[in-house]
């Protein structure tokens, strides 16, 4: 299992840094656009809709298409960044709060339409941030998988010994602790303070996210937004993880091998995206 995750990591990177710091930025949109696609396909799965499933990819590709062509990323979209930051905010504490029974309540096609809008409004953000700068797509990135890492390595490390065994949210998923939620905070801030060292001494091209919100808001929105930002990337993980455990399946897929699915891979990112467009453009 390790070789195999270790291989697909391998590929996957050989496809995404190349795409990444590739001078025009349609070819991340291109991998990006292809990731959205093979999620959408799982997402329809995950909701009890198979036979759908390859006209739910059908359906992101060409919308997908259609807002590239149309020059999307030309404008800063405030409201819509706005709009999909708020539609997280509520109905992520909506759906955290009705729990794995509730979400198979809600109509089917109500889910499928939320689901590939969410999936869409990603892929809007990643390549909007894609096209402010690698350095500021690269530093969100950063945070999600810095509050990842660091949650895992200080859940197995203090699990239970700061909170009195209280997990975070134990019907949905029952191995993150309270412990590993203020690790990948500790690890957010660390992140963010490294890189803005780094960006002030020379040795970071671009600007990232943290400099962005410092330079724009100051330094107490700085940290209520890495705060804020790294609650919603649980709420994200939290999000999927719940509607994997209505469906009754452990990943979204096994397009990874190692890895599981797609949605497995980027479900932190889906609200983290949108929320980060949101605050540098306020």
């Amino acid at each position: 299992m390790l070789k195999q995750r270790i291989v697909t990591a391998l590929i996957l990177l050989a496809v995404l840094l190349p795409a990444l710091f590739a001078t025009n930025p349609d070819w991340f949109l291109l991998v990006g656009a292809v990731a959205m696609v093979a999620a959408s396909w799982e997402w329809a799965r995950l909701n009890g809709a198979s036979a759908w499933a390859p006209a739910a990819g059908a359906l992101m590709a060409l919308v997908c298409v259609a807002c590239w062509y149309a020059g999307f990323f030309a404008g800063p979209h405030r409201v819509l960044w706005i709009g999909v930051g708020a539609f997280w905010v509520l109905c992520g504490c909506w759906l955290l709060k009705v729990g794995v029974a509730g979400w198979p309540r809600v109509p089917q096609p109500v889910r499928m339409a939320v689901g590939l809008l969410v999936l869409l409004a990603a892929w809007l953000a990643l390549g909007q941030a894609r096209y402010l700068g690698v350095a500021f797509l690269l530093s969100t990135l950063a945070l999600v998988w810095a509050a990842d890492v660091f949650a895992y390595f200080f859940g197995k490390a203090l699990g239970g010994k700061l909170f009195g065994g209280r997990k975070l949210a134990p019907a949905i998923s029952p191995g993150k602790s309270w412990e590993g939620a203020v690790g990948g905070l500790v690890g957010v801030a660390v992140l963010a303070g490294v890189w803005m060292a780094l960006e002030r001494g020379g040795h970071v091209g671009g600007t990232s996210l943290y400099t962005l919100l410092l330079e724009t808001h100051g330094p107490v929105v700085l940290v209520l937004s890495l705060v804020f930002l790294t609650a919603m990337s649980v709420v994200g993980d939290l999000s999927e993880s719940l509607v994997k455990r209505a469906a009754g399946v452990k990943d979204s897929s096994q397009l990874l091998p190692g890895h599981g699915g797609v949605l497995d891979r980027v479900d932190a990112l889906l609200p983290t995206l949108p929320l980060a467009l949101m605050l540098v453009l306020m």
